[in-house]
């Protein structure tokens, strides 16, 4: 089957359907004269946006305004919006020029869904494929063809069912908050729920009653010049209290016997310490190993990337995406930490050959996902290819913000194939008089 995808089938082009144009640009690099390849430009069908859009036998249906048949299982009445009506002309166009036709959409729910349609849509009257990859590159989209499938009708299902009750949920619920609170306000199926979950915050925030305690904070210096602080722990046998001692709710202290100092006495004691003499008097040293953290998620992704760039979770995606249609990362929507096994031997390659084999553990790494319904045939996200391109080749033709993220996914990859972190933790005990830091 490859070997005739390849060739074009008998001497006919073969249509090559992706999402964006950026992908097909990519793909079309890998691909031959004998391919097409063209974008679909997101989803070509949907459910109406408004009353102008709803089909003329279902104007009149008390369901219409929704796009959805409530009353005959909830079926939904998908149109091809205005805008997209060239596009879907020139996808016909191309088709009628095309002995095969592959789709080539993302693997996850709305990529099936806008294969799914597509295919309802063109009516296509040739053989029709399945090409699903999780990087674009060579490798990758020959072993696409060599391997097509059918559409995942669960897939499609699944990402309908979402749509729909995106669409009863939204529909309803915002047009209530019009009528009880404002305009243009709108609420959705996850939006609702993470409106809840800050209410839920909220109400802990307000009902929490603020406690004032004092301690004491000694900068102290070594021999050699070198300051450190110490944290007063205890006077006089009786613990110092820190904030979790203390209950949220009432911002009384939790144990009694604690030593709750207020700011006369607090001053008191600084005053008494500052005459007296601090002596190390413990001393206590324990190892630590620390294993590196597991291949990015995208949930993970955004966190790390947030805390380490400074980017916010859609700009985050948005890079994401752009690095993955230009070939230079895995599929950025994935809840697994799974590396493919050429994966592993790439960063180990790299491990071995930038830092020296005593980095690298006897054995591969090898992650499960925690997510239930994690899918293991997917993989984290990760750089593209075999070997994995070294971020300093790539500062030249990246953007600033695409050079950074990948530079974090890279990092991130590498590491994790990396031996454990080894230190030591040294926790030092001072005394002065009667008070223990």
């Amino acid at each position: 089957m490859a070997k005739r995808a390849a060739s074009g089938s008998r001497g006919g082009k073969s249509l090559v359907i992706v999402e964006s144009p950026a992908k097909a640009r990519t793909i079309s690099k890998f691909l031959g004269g004998n391919f097409t390849v063209e974008a679909s430009i997101g989803h070509i069908r949907d459910l109406p946006q408004g009353a102008k859009e709803v089909p003329k036998e279902y104007k009149g249906e008390k369901w219409a305004y929704l796009g959805v048949n409530v009353d005959d299982n909830f079926t939904p009445v998908y149109i091809v919006p205005s805008e997209k009506r060239s596009q879907v002309t020139k996808l016909k166009q191309l088709l009628k020029d095309s002995e095969e036709l592959y789709l080539a959409t993302d693997e996850d729910r709305e990529g099936e869904a806008i294969s799914w349609h597509l295919c309802e849509v063109l009516k296509p009257k040739v053989p029709v494929r399945r090409l699903v990859f999780h990087e674009i590159t060579k490798e990758a989209i020959d072993e696409a063809l060599a391997h097509p499938r059918s559409i995942d009708d669960g897939l499609v299902r699944a990402q309908e069912t979402r749509r729909i009750l995106d669409r009863l949920y939204g529909y309803e619920v915002s047009q209530l908050l019009w009528r009880k609170i404002g305009p243009r306000l709108s609420a959705g199926r996850v939006q609702s729920v993470a409106v809840r979950m800050i209410v839920e915050r909220e109400r802990q925030r307000m009902a929490f009653r603020s406690a004032t305690w004092w301690d004491l904070l000694a900068r102290l210096a070594t021999g050699e010049g070198k300051e450190f602080e110490a944290t007063l722990v205890s006077v006089g046998g009786r613990k110092v209290p820190s904030g979790k001692d203390f209950d949220p709710a009432t911002g009384k202290i939790k144990d009694p016997q604690l030593m709750l100092l207020d700011e006369q006495q607090a001053r008191e004691l600084a005053e008494r310490l500052l005459r007296g003499e601090f002596r190390v008097t413990n001393l206590e040293e324990r190892p630590y190993t620390r294993k590196p953290p597991e291949p990015f998620t995208t949930s993970t992704l955004q966190q790390e990337a947030n805390r380490k760039l400074g980017f916010g979770a859609r700009r985050t995606m948005d890079i994401a995406q752009s690095l993955y249609e230009t070939g230079h990362i895995t599929y950025m929507r994935t809840d697994s930490t799974n590396l493919a096994q050429v994966a592993i031997d790439a960063a180990r390659d790299l491990v071995a050959a930038e830092y020296g084999r005593e980095y690298l553990p006897d054995s591969p790494r090898v992650y499960r996902s925690k997510v239930k319904n994690a899918q293991e045939a997917h993989e984290a996200i990760r750089p593209a290819g075999h070997p994995f391109e070294l971020p300093q080749t790539l500062k030249d033709t990246l953007g600033y913000d695409q050079f950074r993220l990948f530079d974090l996914i890279w990092k991130r990859t590498i590491a994790s194939q990396m031996v454990d972190c080894r230190g030591r933790t040294i926790t030092i005990t001072i005394e002065a008089g009667d008070a223990v830091f």
